[in-house]
C-alpha cells in the first residue's frame, strides 16, 4: 500500500547536481580514478604517476592534462619536471565513496574464485 506524504523531499538544488554531473563525468575513467588515488598520497612527477598506474608517460600527460582542464588537479613545475596534485576538495571524499561502495568486496554479486571472476 503506497501512503500519501504531505512533506516534500530534500533535494540539492539542480546546480549543485549538475556540478555533480560534471565532476563525474570528468573523473570516470580507470585511469583517471586509478591517479587520483596516487595523488590522494601527495604530489608525484608525471613519470611517477605513469609508473605507478601502468601507462605510458603520453597517456599519463593527456588524462593529467584533461584533469587540471576541469580545475581537478593543478601543477606546478620544477624545471623540466611537472608535479601534479589534488586541486578539487571534493575528491578525496568521492574517492573514499568509490572505495567503500564499488570495491569487490561490496558487489555481493561478483565472483571471486580464480577464472570465475567478471
Amino acid at each position: 500500500m503506497v501512503t500519501k506524504r504531505n512533506k516534500r523531499p530534500d533535494l540539492a538544488s539542480m546546480d549543485t547536481m549538475e556540478a555533480a554531473a560534471e565532476r563525474l563525468r570528468a573523473v570516470a575513467h580507470p585511469a583517471r580514478l586509478r591517479m587520483l588515488d596516487t595523488l590522494l598520497q601527495g604530489e608525484y612527477a608525471v613519470h611517477e604517476i605513469a609508473s605507478f598506474c601502468g601507462l605510458s608517460p603520453s597517456q599519463t600527460c593527456e588524462h593529467l592534462r584533461f584533469l587540471q582542464g576541469r580545475q581537478i588537479l593543478s601543477s606546478r613545475r620544477r624545471g623540466r619536471t611537472v608535479y601534479y596534485r589534488i586541486a578539487a576538495p571534493q575528491i578525496p571524499g568521492l574517492l573514499a565513496c568509490i572505495k567503500k561502495h564499488c570495491g569487490a568486496q561490496s558487489d555481493p554479486g561478483r565472483r571471486t574464485m580464480k577464472g570465475n571472476s567478471r
